[in-house]
């Protein structure tokens, strides 16, 4: 008996792992439409060309940085996959709902949505002003939910989100209260949209990286700042967008269809 269920245990994972590799080596975003905020920036352009990778047809978000969005609809385009620019301030409402009907419009539907729009701020608590409060928040928590209402509006069945948030909301380093604040809120509407959509074969995740090796986060650091984040993973070392990127492509495809809800921090056991 004990031999009967190793061998149906072995040849379970034979077919897990030819699952995994054929994943990989097809195209399984193929008939996807996606949608990357942020799309211009080190994490987006990347999500963006890895869903491009898979097949997918991707509408990449930007704000002001038209150029650096042309140049990942080229790279998508590399993949023979199509995509398009699409420009939106994400903390208009009219914008947002706007950007949504031009994907609509462009590609008639929206299967897989990655949220990765954001500043960073990085200032003790008592020296946050009011303007850069209402910023932190208007970018971070009212563009993230109304991009998830319209998400939820358009979206297929069936469908992927992803959101955003940051390894700051689990651990305890100071001078990141209001950006970790407006970050915070995120793992909460995942929460939330992930019960209320969740009928429709739609899942709602948040990725949350520790501390990374892109633009967006040295202007705020110092190499001593850096140096005690690298000492608090295990490889001694900023989390790379390599590290993230593989993730956002497996939780946009179908074999991610029982996970959601989930905050999934990716850090390297810097914080839980």
């Amino acid at each position: 008996m004990a031999q009967n269920q190793s061998g149906q245990q072995a040849g379970e994972l034979m077919n897990i792992a030819g699952d995994v590799q054929e994943l990989m080596s097809n195209r399984p975003l193929e008939d996807d439409v996606a949608l990357v905020t942020g799309g211009s920036g080190a994490m987006g352009s990347n999500a963006a060309e890895a869903l491009g990778a898979l097949g997918a047809s991707v509408a990449v978000h930007y704000h002001s940085s038209e150029d650096e969005a042309d140049a990942v609809v080229d790279a998508i385009e590399e993949h023979d996959s199509t995509a398009t620019t699409v420009q939106a301030d994400v903390t208009d409402v009219g914008d947002v709902e706007a950007m949504y009907q031009q994907v609509i419009d462009e590609f008639g539907r929206l299967d897989i949505l990655i949220n990765t729009s954001g500043v960073m701020l990085k200032k003790p608590l008592e020296e946050v002003s009011e303007d850069e409060y209402d910023r932190m928040f208007d970018i971070h928590t009212k563009g993230t939910f109304f991009n998830l209402r319209e998400a939820a509006r358009h979206m297929n069945d069936d469908g992927r989100i992803l959101n955003f948030s940051t390894t700051l909301t689990g651990v305890m380093t100071g001078q990141y209260s209001v950006y970790a604040g407006a970050k915070a809120a995120t793992e909460q509407f995942t929460k939330m949209l992930a019960k209320e959509i969740g009928d429709r074969g739609i899942t709602v995740n948040t990725v949350a990286p520790g501390p990374a090796d892109t633009s967006f986060y040295y202007p705020d650091e110092t190499e001593e700042s850096t140096e005690l984040y690298k000492s608090m993973s295990i490889g001694n070392r900023l989390t790379k967008v390599s590290d993230v990127v593989p993730l956002l492509a497996f939780l946009s495809t179908e074999e991610a269809g029982w996970i959601t809800g989930q905050t999934i921090r990716i850090n390297g056991g810097l914080a839980d």
